[in-house]
């Protein structure tokens, strides 16, 4: 079992749950309430991106059993409890991907002018063997078709970068903050979403569709979005009502948990409860030996977006938390 910070793990069977970071230092940039955009620059580029506040609370986590389209794995339902947090408010872009994919775009300049970033010790994605979004290309356009290890590869130097622990969300948050304090059983999705019916069978400019009650855009259709969570049908089953900040701590690199459907996907899987699990398949073109880590040749459908603790952790917690999630060498 891992520890993080001061969270305290628990055991169900051979499930494992724990708590994430919890906040040590009061975070000067504090948004006022939920929606409020908060933009942000990565430092030594002219690229921001945007995060808005998720408040804290309980919800029910996955769907109720006459819930169309609902799938087994998606229960029995649990009352699950989470701490305030960030998250973007857009998949992450092409061109915000694009800095650290490109060293040339990057520079070693962080948001501590005392300390810099050596870049080129900086551990990037290697070329790919084709184009990761199947031509699918635009600034503005989710980045799609990395593995979840280039995800959090991602997630550690902007962490870096910036000074203030960015990461994945697990399953609970990222469900938590698209049903946005109420349930979506019922919603129609067209308003909302990017899916097969209106997509053209590509992925569109983040934004242009109709933000959440939170203000979150795209939670569902456009890129499905890869969570922390080991997939396990039968996870919620482990669970008790009650349980504060879930994560169940991957064991190895597949099935991880996605989320939120995808451009081609049908109506019924743009769903906040629907959950889908990684593939080894989404390699299956990769001619390579061994095959890319950073790279699926075959899943231009999925990105990710970032959530990041209301408070700051200081940057030797920071770095901790990365050893622990991708080992020493990070």
């Amino acid at each position: 079992m891992i520890q993080i910070g001061s969270s305290v793990g628990q055991h169900f069977g051979v499930l494992t749950v724990i708590v994430l970071p919890l906040a040590l230092t009061p975070n000067p940039l504090r948004a006022t309430q939920a929606g409020e955009p908060v933009e942000r620059t990565i430092p030594g580029t002219s690229v921001s991106f945007t995060t808005t506040l998720i408040p804290g609370g309980s919800f029910l986590l996955g769907s109720p059993d006459d819930e169309q389209g609902r799938d087994a794995d998606e229960g029995p339902q649990r009352r699950v409890t989470l701490g305030s947090f960030w998250m973007t408010v857009h998949e992450v872009t092409q061109v915000q991907y694009g800095v650290f994919r490109r060293r040339r775009l990057d520079s070693n300049e962080t948001n501590d002018p005392d300390r810099l970033l050596d870049v080129d010790a900086t551990s990037r994605p290697s070329p790919p063997y084709e184009d990761p979004a199947h031509g699918m290309g635009g600034p503005d356009l989710p980045a799609t078709g990395m593995t979840q290890l280039a995800a959090l590869r991602y997630a550690r130097w902007l962490s870096m970068k910036t000074g203030r622990l960015y990461r994945l969300p697990t399953e609970a948050e990222w469900e938590y903050a698209c049903k946005a304090g109420g349930s979506t059983e019922g919603s129609d999705p067209t308003a909302a979403a990017w899916y097969d019916d209106n997509s053209g069978e590509t992925t569109h400019e983040v934004g242009g569709k109709a933000a959440n009650a939170w203000g979150l855009f795209d939670m569902l259709g456009n890129a499905a979005e890869w969570t922390l969570d080991q997939y396990r049908a039968d996870s919620y089953a482990e669970l008790h009502d009650g349980v504060t900040d879930p994560w169940v701590l991957p064991t190895g690199p597949h099935p991880r948990t996605v989320r939120g459907g995808a451009f081609d996907d049908e109506p019924s899987q743009l769903r906040c409860a629907g959950r889908l699990e990684s593939s080894l398949a989404w390699k299956r073109r990769d001619p390579q030996i061994p095959k890319s880590v950073w790279w699926n040749t075959d899943s231009p459908h999925v990105g990710f977006r970032l959530v990041s603790p209301v408070a700051e952790l200081t940057l030797p917690e920071i770095e901790a938390y990365w050893g622990r999630i991708l080992g020493p060498e990070g």
